[in-house]
């Protein structure tokens, strides 16, 4: 089995920052990549960034491009999505998800085995 734990969302005004961490148990500590998603109210689940944790390419959505960053710390088996310069079309759901073997695409959830509860981040105007 496998665990993910996600900490660090709340309410913050447009133009603020927020780091969110997701932690990994069991199987999914040792990913072959890990993705965060977002899902707002009445929408569906989008794309939000993805590791591919052995060689540490990144990707993220163009929404979020220049904006959120990933970084990690292995030791602690624990992944973090940076979010700066936030809009209040930011506001979401966030959740991070993780897949221990190989597949091509990145960005779709049904890639991912694992998923964290999610952490509400919402983001005032």
């Amino acid at each position: 089995q496998g665990q993910l734990v996600e900490s660090g969302g709340g309410l913050v005004q447009a133009g603020g920052s927020l780091r969110l961490s997701c932690t990994a148990s069991g199987r999914a500590v040792s990913p072959y990549m890990i993705g965060w998603f977002r899902q707002a109210s009445g929408k569906e689940r989008e794309f939000v960034a993805a590791i591919r944790w052995s060689g540490g390419n990144t990707y993220s959505a163009d929404s979020v491009k220049g904006r959120f960053t990933l970084s990690r710390n292995d030791p602690k088996n624990t992944l973090y999505l940076q979010l700066n310069s936030l809009k209040p079309e930011d506001t979401a759901v966030y959740y991070c998800a993780a897949r221990t073997t190989y597949y091509p695409n990145y960005d779709e959830p049904r890639a991912y085995s694992y998923w964290g509860q999610g952490t509400q981040v919402t983001v005032s105007s």
